[in-house]
């Protein structure tokens, strides 16, 4: 079966990342050993590894009703239960965005009333209050239990049309246009969110399936479209092979799928599903596949999407084949072709972005641990290869000598005195940075956006008063990528300061870049406002769905802007490390060589002693040398890397 490479490439993903944790533990440890280590770059390790630990691979279905989404999510990851496990039978669809994950904390079905809509608290904040969850404990010991169980998910109610109205679930136009007018009820989902925790062994690997709902669910909340999508490793957008792309697919997909993703298309892959309705014993197997090459044209075409990842797919069928061990159906449900994009493209990319993300955050230290290290060992075959020219037996030499070391130790006096004056002056400098990114200054502009939004009678006004707030935000980033750039130029002036002046090793700082923090707050702007001018979202009259769109809009720009101002802190705590250290081990130097230079001048005998000794503290310089290329090969982290040598 093809889901079994699916498992084995999702198991060595997983012992990969394990792989890597351990590496950067190792670095850690050795960072703490040789006394390189400071709070700062231990936070920063810290949190890569937590990042590393919690990671999860996680993939999201869209799809409007009936086009076979759950159906699919059986075929391709629960087949072994031998049951549906998801509810996906004729008319009982999915009603609720649902999240289905590994928690160590235990097996369950969380559930989310469908009435928290009408408070101001958005759903990640309800992920961590359990308590306002309703939770049904599974068996995972019973594939029948939980089957019965998960039919919750498909849970309805009928409820006034005044209470769907107030909960952005009533559209008075739409349902015009389906002869609905002034009904006395309405029928809505129970539930608003599902969080399901089981034991299966693709979860437990670090996978993560978010299933979500129709058009009308993902134009009810924001939050999905603006938060949870954009996550996800990958969306698998499925339509129905025998009506192609209807007109609410492709506003789906404009949207709240594409938009999602940047507009890049990568990581979307679109299933073609329910090509066993087109199988036709009449035409023959040339007819049916001249059929769906027509379908995957078209629809790539109308979707502007390289045909190359669209999956002809028969979910109903590779189940059945699955469940059965019937190998020559489950060839023809054509899933295998899905199930190697999966393994091949979305984790090596996963992979790719992890190993990016470590290189940003800790590359620059472990590149700088490899330049002190080498400076460290450099150094010390100097003074071997001075001491062994030098005639101690001239008393006059060994006095100048003395005499220049000396004035080394004086010199690395004023290397101090000037680093503590430079970094205060940095200290100012670096202050305003990170007050450029303070909560207060972003609360000032969402309050008074918030009460213009109050005082609007209309969804227009309201949704004037959202690009009100994004031009507020960019003008608010624009001064501190001011002060980012008078920041830069300091730095660059006190690492040339001590470079050129004091002849410290050269090493390029690490500069505050606030670039990732514009591109990703931009990219909300463009989510928001691709959103805010939805049709869907026009014709909803409801301030909900704006209030809403705004709630999530603010809690992902707090999110950014709250990173940009740890991350700025962190860095203006840690940029001046490398001269700190330069500047300690000058002082081990000549603190060693001043003793040498003693020792040698108290005794003419120990010359040749003090020389073994000098070349026996190679050896501990050439470990730690050796120790680091070995953590940093097993990192990968290639353009780190390091030759050494014993030359």
């Amino acid at each position: 079966m093809r889901n079994l490479e699916f498992k084995e490439q999702l198991h060595e993903y997983s012992q990969w990342r394990e792989q890597l944790v351990q590496a950067i533990e190792m670095y850690q440890e050795w960072r703490s050993r040789y006394k390189l280590s400071d709070p700062h770059s231990t936070d920063t390790i810290l949190n890569i590894l937590h990042g590393l630990q919690t990671d999860r691979v996680t993939l999201a279905f869209a799809a409007e009703f009936s086009r076979g989404k759950t159906e699919l999510i059986n075929s391709l990851f629960f087949a072994e239960t031998g049951v549906r496990l998801l509810p996906s039978s004729p008319g009982r669809t999915t009603m609720c965005p649902t999240e289905i994950f590994y928690d160590s904390e235990g097996s369950y079905i969380r559930l989310l009333n469908i009435e928290s809509r009408l408070e101001d608290v958005s759903l990640m904040e309800f992920k961590q209050n359990p308590d306002r969850w309703t939770q049904i404990d599974l068996d995972c010991d019973s594939p029948t239990q939980m089957q019965e169980a998960f039919k919750e998910l498909v849970a309805s109610k009928e409820v006034d049309k005044d209470m769907a109205d107030k909960l952005g679930l009533w559209n008075e136009r739409e349902a015009a246009e389906q002869g609905i007018i002034n009904p006395e009820k309405v029928e809505i989902p129970c539930w608003r969110h599902a969080l399901i925790s089981f034991p299966h062994g693709l979860l437990k690997e670090g996978l993560c399936i978010l299933d979500t709902p129709g058009l009308n669910a993902l134009g009810a909340e924001p939050e999905l479209t603006l938060s949870m999508l954009p996550s996800a490793q990958a969306i698998v957008f499925v339509l129905a092979a025998d009506t192609g792309v209807t007109k609410s697919d492709l506003e789906m997909w404009r949207n709240h799928v594409c938009s999602s993703r940047g507009h890049n298309k990568q990581g979307l892959a679109v299933v073609m599903n329910k090509i066993d309705a087109m199988w036709d014993d009449i035409a023959g197997e040339d007819g049916y596949e001249e059929s769906i090459q027509k379908q995957i044209k078209s629809s790539a075409s109308i979707l502007n999407l390289s045909e190359d990842v669209i999956f002809p797919v028969s979910a109903k069928q590779a189940l059945l084949a699955k469940v059965k061990s019937d190998s020559e159906l489950l060839e023809r449900s054509r899933l295998a072709a899905l199930e190697n994009y999966l393994s091949d493209d979305i984790l090596k990319q996963r992979r790719s972005i992890l190993m990016e993300t470590v290189q940003k955050d800790i590359g620059f230290l472990v590149s700088e641990s490899s330049n002190l290290t080498d400076a460290k060992l450099s150094n010390a075959r100097k003074q071997l290869e001075e001491f062994k020219k030098v005639d101690f037996d001239n008393q006059e030499m060994t006095g100048k000598l003395m005499a220049e070391t000396r004035d080394r130790q004086n010199v690395y006096m004023a290397n101090v005195e000037n680093f503590q004056a430079s970094r205060k002056v940095f200290a100012v400098q670096a202050k305003m940075l990170i007050d450029s990114f303070a909560s207060n200054r972003i609360d000032g502009i969402i309050k008074a956006t918030k009460q213009d939004m109050s005082k609007s009678l209309t969804t227009y006004g309201m949704k004037q008063n959202i690009r009100q707030l994004f031009d507020d935000l960019r003008d608010l980033l624009q001064d501190s990528v001011d002060i980012t750039n008078e920041t830069r130029r300091l730095v660059k002036a006190i690492h040339k300061k001590f470079q050129d002046e004091y002849g410290f090793k050269e090493i390029e700082p690490q500069l505050f870049s606030i670039k990732q923090y514009q591109f990703e707050l931009e990219r909300i702007f463009d989510e928001g406002e691709a959103f805010r001018s939805s049709a869907k979202t026009t014709m909803t009259e409801q301030s909900v769905v704006v209030n809403k769109l705004y709630s999530t809009l603010i809690a992902k720009a707090r999110n950014i802007l709250k990173q940009a101002h740890n991350d700025s802190r962190t860095w203006s705590n840690s940029v001046l490390t490398p001269l700190m250290h330069q500047i300690k081990d000058h002082k081990k130097q000549i603190e060693s060589r001043l003793l040498m230079l003693r020792k040698i001048s108290e005794s003419k005998v120990s010359v040749a002693e003090n020389i073994t000794h000098l070349e026996e503290g190679l050896e501990p310089l050439k470990k730690q040398r050796t120790e680091l290329a070995m953590i940093i090969k097993s990192m990968r982290l290639s353009e780190y890397s390091k030759e050494t040598s014993d030359a």
